[in-house]
């Protein structure tokens, strides 16, 4: 499972779409957990798109099994990649199947534009020939090859950024959430273990409760949170706070305060990180200046 950090992102997101568009806070509560959702049909995109690449080379080496005039490599073709344990894994994950049966649109058509041209410059890269070249299957090289695959060609390809945000407006803020459960799928797998069980963001009732507290909480209280902001800043104008950094600081708070049985060192942790996703470059340094005063003032643990 993931940590509670991509909730408290999505609660920092919501807090400031508030600041921008004030809703009713069962509107802005139901917005919040539909994003969350999202995410989840975001992360099954994404493991179908890498279950797509092996369908697709799947699909090119029966191509060239039917050529009339075939060379030594149509005949013998390379099946390492599609042999991908790993890939395998995923292809058969019971969680996946089921809910790509019911969400048809998160299936990857293999004529897609994108999908073809990441798999031409897969295979024309020298990580991948490396790999094609190497003999036997050990399921840590395979979970390797595809861990950097999916980093180098998903993760960190602008082309699918884009791609993503015009399917969905909100998916292009929320990538790297879903990429961070599609790595941890990834990691997580294990070569004598079936792969039946995905990555949830809310993972149970607990989770969803700390969601719609902290999103509450920090609504209600957040005249005094900027007070209590006001009062440790050394030689700046509250005024001067980007309105992010606010939304961090006060999220942060209310949280301080309203969760006493969370350290108040992993909770700084988490909004420091926070930050360096949705603030400044110095908004982190910032933020960790003003809890840390805040909670040796109040000698919060």
């Amino acid at each position: 499972m993931l940590g509670r950090r991509q909730i408290r992102e999505k609660v920092v997101e919501s807090v400031y779409s508030y600041y921008q568009n004030p809703l009713k806070f069962d509107v802005l509560e139901k917005n919040m957990f539909s994003g969350i959702e999202k995410i989840y049909y975001l992360y099954i995109y994404e493991l179908n798109f890498l279950v797509a690449l092996k369908e697709l080379a799947e699909n090119q080496i029966e191509i060239g099994k039917n050529k009339y005039i075939k060379t030594d490599a149509d005949i013998n073709p390379n099946q390492k990649f599609i042999s991908n344990q790993v890939l395998i894994k995923l292809e058969e994950n019971p969680e996946r199947l089921f809910f790509t049966g019911q969400h048809k649109q998160l299936k990857w058509d293999l004529h897609d534009d994108l999908l073809v041209k990441t798999f031409q410059r897969i295979t024309a890269g020298k990580r991948y020939q490396d790999f094609m070249k190497e003999d036997g299957y050990s399921f840590e090289e395979d979970q390797k090859f595809i861990g950097k695959l999916f980093l180098r060609y998903i993760a960190e390809n602008e082309d699918f950024h884009e791609y993503l945000g015009d399917k969905e407006l909100t998916w292009y803020d929320d990538i790297h959430i879903a990429n961070s459960m599609v790595q941890k799928t990834i990691g997580f797998l294990k070569e004598n273990e079936e792969s039946r069980t995905l990555i949830k963001m809310i993972k149970d009732e607990e989770d969803k409760t700390f969601a719609a507290k902290l999103l509450r909480d920090t609504l209600n209280n957040w005249e005094n949170n900027e007070k209590k902001l006001a009062e440790r800043l050394e030689n700046w104008d509250l005024e001067r706070v980007s309105l992010m950094d606010k939304v961090i600081l006060a999220t942060a708070l209310s949280e301080l305060d309203n969760f006493p049985f969370t350290p108040s060192r992993v909770i700084i942790n988490e909004y420091i990180e926070i930050a360096k996703v949705f603030a400044t470059d110095r908004s982190n340094i910032f933020i960790n200046g003003i809890l840390d005063k805040y909670c040796k003032d109040q000698n919060r643990i």
